[in-house]
């Protein structure tokens, strides 16, 4: 390996090396002052124990819960779908009766009046009453007739 020729440098020493400098081998070979890290301080092997908040432990102690009774309900539908269908269909079937039974039972009692007035078993007529009423001005007397036919 060629080294060109060098002068050597003086070597100027301060009167007291500071903290965090020291003497150091370069990989050449060469010794120097440089700054140096200072070492690691010792790791705890052993993290300190914590505790487990309230809330954590009251959460995990509901979740399993919950989902049973998620789960139970889930059941407990699969086992009512059968009724809650029946039901469902008896409610249709009685609104539409009700409402058959609102347009049919006018229509009757309509249709039944006309064929007894029509006979002439009962022997009854229709009275026509007629009114006629006039008035003058916003405020005036009102005169009117009444007209029975």
């Amino acid at each position: 390996m060629y080294r060109p020729a060098v002068a050597p440098q003086p070597v100027i020493l301060p009167a007291e090396i500071p903290p965090g400098v020291d003497w150091v081998t370069l990989p050449n070979g060469v010794r120097t002052l440089a700054y140096t890290q200072p070492p690691a301080p010792a790791a705890q092997s052993i993290p300190a124990a914590q505790t487990v908040p309230a809330w954590a432990k009251t959460t995990a102690l509901l979740a399993p819960t919950v989902g049973a009774g998620v789960a139970a309900a889930g059941i407990g539908l699969s086992y009512a779908v059968p009724g809650l269908i029946a039901m469902s269909q008896a409610l249709w079937s009685a609104a539409a009766l009700l409402v058959a039974a609102v347009i049919a039972i006018p229509l009757l009692l309509r249709t039944g009046r006309r064929a007894v007035g029509s006979s002439g078993s009962g022997g009854r007529t229709t009275t026509h009453i007629t009114q006629n009423i006039t008035a003058t001005g916003l405020f005036g007397r009102a005169n009117g007739t009444i007209n029975h036919h």
